[in-house]
């Protein structure tokens, strides 16, 4: 199998939003995805770009992605997220995920970062594996917190 990967570009998030997609309906939750195109381009390839994307292509085709950014730990300093990476349907269990969060880690490493940090879903059972075999650590006792728009709204009119 060949692919290569690429750091994104902006001509690239068509194919990267279609990503996000699929990812959102294998996901469950077919709906959630309210970026754009124009977010993409705006907040990747910007002035002051918010995240750093890679790409995974197949005979020009976009087939794999994982978008990071920096976060600040108070315990460790800088440190990537990864927000998500992205492997199309057809192109699974082609070793294409694999290089894919390769290229993040040692992304990662170049950078001095002290830790590359991510959510899972617990029933995602073929990822936490993966993880794990890779020297991960899966956290079990911590939870993610997320409040929305209207979360927020309510809150802040109730206090």
């Amino acid at each position: 199998m060949t692919f290569s990967i690429r750091e994104a570009k902006k001509v690239d998030m068509p194919q990267v939003l279609s990503l996000i997609k699929e990812l959102a309906i294998y996901e469950k939750e077919p709906n959630a995805v309210v970026t754009t195109v124009e977010d993409l381009e705006k907040e990747g390839f910007g002035k002051h770009p918010l995240f750093q994307c890679f790409v995974a292509e197949k005979d020009k085709e976009i087939v794999g992605m994982a978008l990071v950014y920096f976060r600040f730990s108070t315990w460790k300093g800088r440190t990537i997220h990864l927000e998500d990476l992205i492997v199309k349907e057809k192109m699974r269990g082609t070793g294409l995920g694999s290089a894919l969060y390769e290229k993040v880690i040692k992304y990662a490493k170049n950078l001095g970062v002290r830790r590359v940090e991510w959510v899972v879903l617990d029933w995602n059972e073929g990822a936490i594996k993966f993880y794990e075999r890779s020297g991960a650590k899966v956290l079990t006792d911590w939870r993610t917190v997320h409040m929305d728009e209207q979360g927020m709204t309510n809150f802040l009119e109730f206090n």
